[in-house]
């Protein structure tokens, strides 16, 4: 019988205001990582934007900016909030092995919105299920109002306010982005995120970039309040994301100006979260727990 192999230390970066950045195990501070999910802040905070800019409104039904889709009663408002009622997957996406959106392209999201009212769960509004798919067509009605592409409009009302339009991005420069390594030592295969979910959780940025638009738009809110994509625990704004090998949290008081922001390329998406609301109970230790609450 073989021996078994030896756990791969996870590489981990840490950033809070004041401090140094905190890595380990070859992560760095100014490398390109996937954020998963963390894209639908941003992606909500361009909803808000475009809507201050008099380009929609954020109670526009989905039908008028894809007008493939049906009238279902959903709303905008209801995508970014996760209460449209359409399942947490596209049709077709089943599992997360392997590269689950490759095959989900924009004509494949084309497709979907006839469909619309019937592959909603549940009627608008009625109750909260997190849902991928919501923000894919989120994503789509965003690029019809703006009639730009998404990484366009994203970098105009978004990334370029905050100063980190070139640390955000949807393919990395090769030589910065920092990838999970197989067995044999070559680099493992990421998803295929560029695509129709590329709104919902296809983006790259530096970890430096990341704190910045927590900072920027959490307690600086220099775009106006904290889009509603933002999760919230008691007084404490919070987003997580994760891909195949990577995870990060994201989470602020905005009463105090204490943050957050850890990336880790592997272990559990859990002890990412985790590390998070550890690190930020030793900033704020008067908090109870109760209040504080665990994403």
């Amino acid at each position: 019988m073989s021996p078994l192999l030896p756990r791969r230390a996870v590489p981990e970066c840490v950033l809070r205001p004041g401090r140094e950045p905190g890595t380990s195990h070859g992560h760095a501070a100014d490398v390109f990582v996937e954020i998963g999910s963390l894209t639908k802040v941003l992606t909500g905070t361009a909803l808000m934007r475009l809507a201050a800019a008099g380009l929609l409104d954020v109670d526009d039904p989905v039908e008028r900016w894809l007008p493939a889709a049906p009238a279902s009663g959903i709303t905008l408002r209801h995508l970014v909030e996760h209460t449209s009622g359409l399942p947490r997957t596209p049709p077709g996406v089943k599992g997360l092995s392997r590269d689950p959106y490759a095959a989900f392209t924009p004509q494949a999201l084309g497709d979907t919105l006839p469909r619309l009212d019937r592959l909603a769960t549940s009627p608008a509004g009625r109750r909260q299920e997190y849902s991928n798919f919501g923000y894919a067509v989120l994503g789509a009605a965003l690029v019809a109002a703006a009639q730009r592409p998404y990484p366009e409009l994203l970098r105009q009302h978004v990334l370029e306010p905050l100063g980190v339009a070139d640390e955000v991005a949807v393919a990395p420069p090769a030589d910065r982005a920092l990838r999970a390594k197989g067995r044999l030592g070559g680099h493992r295969a990421t998803w295929t995120m560029s695509g129709a979910i590329l709104p919902a959780g296809g983006l790259w940025a530096t970890p430096r970039a990341l704190a910045a638009v927590v900072s920027g738009l959490l307690v600086e809110q220099k775009l106006g309040g904290p889009s509603p994509a933002w999760q919230t625990a008691g007084r404490l704004l919070w987003h997580n994301g994760a891909t195949r090998d990577a995870s990060v949290f994201a989470a602020a008081f905005t009463d105090t100006g204490d943050w957050v922001l850890v990336h880790r390329l592997g272990g559990s998406p859990d002890d990412t979260d985790r590390l998070g609301v550890e690190l930020l109970a030793e900033a704020r230790p008067e908090e109870p727990a109760t209040e504080r609450g665990t994403p």
